[in-house]
């Protein structure tokens, strides 16, 4: 069968890849094209944009963007009507894929969504493009089901991919002695930050990061750098401050840190599960604007994964203007210090890791898919 994928990130490129590995281990025939990365490419098929440009973020850089974005629709739909697909499968990235299942639905190509997009927490109104445009969607949160009954709208909940990435993660046996001999860095205790992985992101959060680090001597703060941007972006935010950044490492950083200051996104998962204390920050676009749409926008009452999996604060966050170093910083001692409090987070960690359920998401996602697609 011909499978059509449209992943816009990283992440997407990531999860799309595995649910590749998937289908093929299903379907042997299986003939795919594809918007994504490097990822997605070594599964075989077409590469017929990168991710990197496509992944615009923010009201004035997606107004900046206009044309280019528009380019892209317009390849991805003639792209589709040629290639005639089994099924259109999306990946997340709804600004992008929201416009693309309205088109297939145009021209009766089946659709599958993997990996629900956040509407549960952006504009909840936007479900009505899932119950008109999507044919089946498969979700990787278990609290989506109540949302999505909400509309008696059926969803397959089929685990977590970040359970089976971090299940297979390289480097599990290293040692703390290996992991800082191999990167070059200092016999210190080391807190990771992790800023995003978009450029945006970092512009906004890293700064914040970097003047918490500065109340820290007595550790080694260590950026983990997302693979599609350059060093010189990180460079620039830390001026004449000695903190190195790790392209690639981003698991093995965390397993050897004593904590972590991440950006809000998947990296809040990652980070619990590999059983690190963290603190959540997270700053957009738009200024104290940003406060105002979060109450008009924002339906849940947190925005890391980690809590929303549990319902309830594990880790706390900072949210735009309460993302201050002073404030952050207060939280990371706490974690560095407080041997109760880091415990009792961990602990949660353990109840949310049963709550995702074990590895295989993937693979349950495309037996799901295929048989579905042989049954039509």
């Amino acid at each position: 069968m011909r499978y059509f994928i449209i992943a816009g990130e990283a992440s997407g490129d990531l999860h799309a890849s595995h649910l590749m590995a998937g289908i093929k281990k299903k379907d042997p025939e299986a003939s795919f094209w594809f918007l994504g990365g490097e990822l997605m490419a070594e599964q075989g098929g077409v590469l017929l944009k990168h991710y990197r440009d496509m992944a615009f973020m923010g009201f004035f850089t997606v107004l900046v963007n206009l044309k280019q974005i528009n380019i892209n629709f317009k390849m991805a739909e003639e792209k589709l009507l040629e290639f005639q697909p089994d099924v259109l499968i999306l990946v997340d990235y709804p600004g992008f894929n929201f416009r693309m299942a309205r088109f297939a639905k145009e021209h009766n190509i089946r659709t599958f969504y993997y990996i629900s997009p956040k509407i549960w927490a952006w504009r909840p109104g936007r479900v009505k493009w899932i119950l008109n445009y999507v044919d089946e969607l498969f979700t990787i949160f278990p609290f989506e089901k109540a949302f999505y009954d909400r509309f008696n709208y059926k969803i397959r909940y089929v685990g977590n991919p970040t359970i089976d990435e971090l299940a297979v993660r390289p480097n599990m046996d290293q040692t703390y002695r290996q992991f800082i001999d191999e990167n070059n860095l200092e016999d210190r205790p080391i807190v990771a930050l992790l800023a995003g992985s978009r450029k945006q992101e970092i512009n906004l959060i890293l700064p914040v990061l970097t003047e918490v680090a500065d109340l820290f001597p007595d550790y080694q703060f260590v950026i983990a750098g997302a693979p599609s941007l350059p060093l010189s972006l990180y460079q620039q935010h830390l001026k004449d401050r000695r903190i190195p950044v790790l392209f690639g490492k981003t698991y093995e950083l965390l397993q050897q840190s004593r904590a972590a200051v991440v950006a809000s996104g998947t990296a809040t998962l990652e980070t619990a599960v590999i059983n690190v204390p963290q603190v959540v920050c997270y700053i957009m676009e738009l200024g104290r604007f940003t406060s105002l749409l979060k109450k008009i926008f924002l339906n849940i009452q947190w925005f890391s994964l980690v809590n929303l999996v549990m319902d309830m604060e594990i880790v706390r966050e900072f949210f735009q203007e309460h993302c201050k170093p002073e404030a952050v910083a207060v939280e990371l001692r706490k974690i560095l210090e407080d041997d109760a409090y880091r415990d009792e987070m961990l602990k949660n960690y353990k109840l949310m890791l049963a709550k995702l359920g074990p590895p295989g998401c993937a693979d349950r996602a495309a037996e799901e898919m295929v048989g579905l697609l042989r049954n039509f």
